[in-house]
């Protein structure tokens, strides 16, 4: 007759392997959240570069004007 109190090495390492998975499956769940809150932060932060771009350009045209108009300012003068 098998004493059923006594774990045989095959539980204890099954229930060891269990354990495991459960963390790896939680480290996994957390992976994909910071990953996914990353990809977020990465589309924000690319938008915000893009609107920049665009600020820094029409400011770029804004001075050239001023510059041109102004060397026709000391041409005529």
């Amino acid at each position: 007759m098998v004493d059923s109190t006594r774990t045989s090495p095959i539980d204890s390492e099954l229930r060891r392997l269990d354990k495991r998975i459960e963390e790896l499956i939680k480290a996994i769940d957390q992976l994909k959240e910071e990953n996914r809150a990353l990809r977020q932060r990465q589309d924000i932060l690319t938008a915000e570069r893009t609107s920049l771009l665009q600020r820094n350009e029409q400011a770029r045209t804004r001075v050239e004007a001023m510059i041109g108009r102004l060397k026709a300012m000391e041409h005529s003068a």
